[in-house]
């Protein structure tokens, strides 16, 4: 790293060019970080690893609740702790590095469970017009986003605030099916008028980056890129659009409770930081910081059946910024409403048994509604066998 430090760069992320063997083209050179904080990465030769002094904070975490009761909520102790960045641009290259980065992607997955993804292939205006059109909802007048209030978790759309959902604690946010698109945005906001437009597009290039995602942890897992391929191509994508306001002296701190997401893969888009995740080797909260043009990638409960545990699905929860409001876009990825995930055959045996019932998004959207009044509602742990 000795050469790179001198540079001012972070190893991986040089401009194209800056070194051949790279091939870098995603992160302009003006947006990258100082890589004063950056060292060679511990999940591999191919993940850059960016210890930003990211504001992680204590829990109590059970293994066996997997949430954390309001009056745990951790203290201000701060503890700089590194996040793995993998580089998505160079699965595309020679088989050698592919493979060197689906070893990477194995390590951070067996062991975190969330990472960050750079030279993704989705441009930063497509990003940036997404936010815009988000923001722009929320700015609606009340009446109009309330048109899309309903208690019924299976509407195609559907817009709630913190006054209503149990885990939000300040939050109004709006859900609504994104695959396929031909089929579910004739239900979107028609208002503003860019919404169908850029969060369309958004969601299109945000699930051929889940699609490639899982390809490499199926690898990983041994399952093989082409596992159940036809039930992810038609699965389902959920997206949610929150709107976060900025933190008052007054108020919580705290914009959504410490949950985790029923999907296989959740791809985080935002406007700026707020997300913490808790590190599974420490249950410590561990802030996400923004990193130019990248997401953010976790597991979700469905991986973790489907590993048999190999995989652990991730803890998060969202705080609010003290310097402006913030607009996230979370796009939760699984298999088709009525399609039950269960434990991989193939990760089964005496040694290994099933740990996880089958279930799907049907099942966990029943969950949700026989739990409503229960904040620390659990879908996971109602599949331990």
């Amino acid at each position: 790293m000795e050469n790179s430090k001198k540079s001012g760069r972070v190893r991986g992320l040089e401009p194209e060019g800056a070194q051949p063997n790279r091939h870098v083209h995603a992160v302009p050179a003006q947006d990258l970080l100082l890589d004063q904080n950056a060292d060679e990465c511990v999940y591999g030769p191919t993940c850059i690893c960016l210890d930003l002094s990211f504001g992680a904070k204590h829990a109590n975490m059970s293994d066996l609740s997997r949430t954390v009761p309001k009056e745990q909520l951790p203290s201000e102790d701060l503890h700089p702790l590194p996040m793995p960045v993998i580089n998505l641009g160079h699965l595309g290259l020679d088989s050698a590095t592919r493979s060197r980065v689906v070893d990477d992607i194995a390590k951070v997955c067996r062991e975190l469970g969330y990472f960050q993804v750079i030279n993704h292939g989705i441009s930063q205006s497509v990003m940036d017009c997404a936010l815009e059109a988000a923001s722009e909802f929320f700015k609606l007048p009340s009446e109009t986003k309330e048109n899309f209030a309903s208690e019924d978790l299976r509407r195609p759309v559907r817009y709630d605030t913190s006054s209503k959902d149990s885990i939000s604690m300040s939050r109004e946010f709006l859900k609504h099916y994104s695959h396929p698109i031909s089929e579910w945005i004739q239900y979107w906001p028609q208002e503003p008028p860019i919404y169908r437009k850029y969060i369309g597009k958004y969601a299109a290039e945000v699930r051929r980056v889940a699609l490639q995602l899982m390809e490499a942890i199926l690898e990983v897992l041994g399952l093989g890129k082409e596992y159940m391929n036809e039930k992810f191509h038609e699965g389902s994508q959920l997206l949610s659009v929150n709107c976060y306001p900025k933190a008052s002296q007054s108020a919580t701190t705290i914009g959504l409770a410490p949950h985790s997401d029923y999907g296989f893969l959740t791809i985080l888009l935002t406007s700026c930081r707020g997300l913490e995740v808790v590190d599974p080797s420490s249950n410590i909260w561990k802030r996400v910081q923004q990193l130019p043009h990248a997401l953010h990638v976790h597991i979700g409960d469905h991986m973790e059946v489907l590993s048999n545990g190999r995989m652990k699905t991730v803890v998060h929860r969202a705080l609010l910024n003290p310097e402006e409001a913030r607009i996230s876009i979370a796009s939760i990825h699984g298999f088709a409403l009525h399609e039950k995930v269960t434990c991989a055959k193939e990760l089964v045996d005496e040694e290994n048994p099933p740990k996880y019932k089958e279930s799907s998004f049907s099942d966990f959207l029943d969950h949700l509604t026989a739990n409503m009044d229960n904040k620390h509602r659990n879908f996971l742990e109602s599949l331990r066998m």
